[in-house]
């Protein structure tokens, strides 16, 4: 079990019997806080189905009642879960590789679970389960059949809250609209047709919508569901060249992130696109009486996240990097939105959860009001040169950190602010850098970013040629 989820391989890691007793563990200690009923969802991937028999079958063997909806996206579940104010359990492994599969685990309401907040005692209560009979959930008397009126409501209602909150549901373009979508044979070849077509019984939305990969298919037979590797967006790019779209999408396995190409097929950055949602969702919350909105941003996102917040009246708040912190940090503020790194994107009304699609719809919405191209809205936000996040094995990470704090203190990294919050960053007046721990593995990460290229590659040298040695 990791720090937000439980994921591994299939076989060796994950089995039946595994996700019973975590099932029967949620239901106890959601059970302890008032709960009587979990929501229960799973991705396209071959054993997810089952998997999540198996869990619903462990809710109910505790004495819960599982609303089992069957195929959605993380971000429907946690829908879902926002909109019953029910618990919920979503077997998925997300972008990792179909040998893979896991569970994702919030509270009521979408609120998040961690390792340090809940997860721990759901472990500790699964351990009590009793024993899980040859069969799974499927031989538990029928008990856990898909709810078909619970999954076509989810569907409808999550459609109609995206397009309510972006403005899609009333989108008059300025000019012809195309948008390329990969949806990586993952649960955004679900989401496409509900959301922008006319699966959840809704109008489509006016714009050219061309999909790519959007069979559900959990072998991944065209590329890994995995955004963040630059050799599953090739085909991406192409398709939005030949097809000289405006934008295009690639969202990942459970289709909760998504990374966006603009029309010449180049990657924006995810803080450029957070620092483009931001505007809207500040001048949203203005509109509706809020004098300086709330924007929460991790602490390895580009500068521009929170200089654009600033620039648009709101208050930036920088935060940890890790969802489960963010969400909970997300009520505590009352932040309207909040940026990852990562191309995590969380909303307050969407009970402060992360949704790819919803970003999506956010940017899919203001290129139809304007003619200007999409790499020309995210030109002014790119102001800066990350270097990415860098993985280094070492023995003793505390030891690194050590050693990288005192250096920046001595100034062998340029002149700034040495200051101990997720790891050791160090701040100047025009860069940053950032050496910080793995929640699960002997590794430390390294990120930084400066105004140009060159700077970008001699601080990152020499950072991680001190980490190495």
């Amino acid at each position: 079990m990791g720090a937000y989820d439980l994921r591994g391989r299939i076989g060796d890691d994950l089995d039946d019997d595994l996700l019973y007793a975590l099932g029967f563990g949620a239901a106890r200690t959601f059970g302890d806080a008032g709960a009587e009923e979990i929501v229960v969802g799973c991705d396209m991937r071959p054993d997810s189905p089952r998997f999540a028999e198996a869990a619903a079958a462990g809710v109910q063997a505790a004495g819960l009642r599982a609303r089992f909806v069957g195929l959605c996206s993380t971000d429907q579940l946690y829908f879902a879960s926002g909109h019953w104010h029910l618990p919920g359990l979503m077997v998925t492994a997300s972008h990792n590789p179909a040998d893979y599969n896991g569970v994702k685990v919030c509270g009521p309401g979408a609120a998040g679970v961690s390792r340090d907040h809940g997860l721990g005692d759901i472990r500790t209560a699964a351990l009590d389960a009793p024993r899980h009979e040859a069969g799974g959930g499927a031989d538990r008397a029928g008990a856990v059949m898909v709810d078909a009126r619970g999954a076509e409501e989810l569907a409808v209602e999550f459609a109609t809250r995206l397009r309510s909150l972006t403005g899609l549901d009333r989108l008059e373009p300025v000019r012809p609209l195309t948008v390329v979508a990969d949806a990586g044979n993952g649960m955004a070849g679900k989401l496409l047709g509900e959301v922008f077509g006319t699966d959840a019984d809704l109008p489509a939305v006016p714009f050219t919508l061309i999909g790519l990969y959007t069979e559900l298919d959990g072998t991944f037979p065209n590329h890994p569901a995995n955004p963040l590797e630059p050799e599953n967006l090739v085909d991406l790019q192409a398709a939005v060249r030949t097809h000289g779209a405006d934008l295009g999408l690639a969202f990942d396995g459970d289709a909760d992130r998504c990374f966006f190409v603009d029309g010449t097929g180049s990657v924006l950055s995810p803080s450029a696109v957070g620092a483009l949602v931001a505007e809207r969702e500040i001048a949203r919350a203005q509109d509706a009486g809020e004098t300086e909105p709330v924007v929460l941003h991790n602490l390895i996102t580009s500068r521009i996240v929170a200089e654009t917040v600033a620039e648009a009246g709101g208050r930036a708040v920088r935060t940890p990097v890790g969802h489960s912190g963010i969400k909970r940090l997300m009520r505590e503020h009352d932040a309207v939105f909040a940026a990852e790194h990562s191309a995590h994107f969380y909303f307050r009304d969407f009970y402060s959860a992360d949704s790819g699609i919803l970003a999506a719809c956010h940017v899919i919405a203001m290129l139809a009001g304007t003619e200007e191209s999409a790499a020309n809205l995210i030109a002014d936000r790119e102001r800066y040169v990350a270097s990415g996040e860098i993985n280094s094995t070492v023995a003793d990470p505390d030891a690194v950190l050590a050693d990288f704090a005192a250096r920046a203190r001595a100034g062998e990294y340029g002149d700034g602010d040495v200051i101990a919050f997720d790891g050791v960053s160090l701040e100047g007046d025009d860069f940053w850098c950032n050496v910080r721990k793995s929640n699960t593995e002997p590794l430390v990460r390294f990120n930084c970013e400066t105004p140009t290229a060159e700077r970008t590659r001699a601080l990152t040298d020499a950072v991680l040629t001190s980490i190495r040695r």
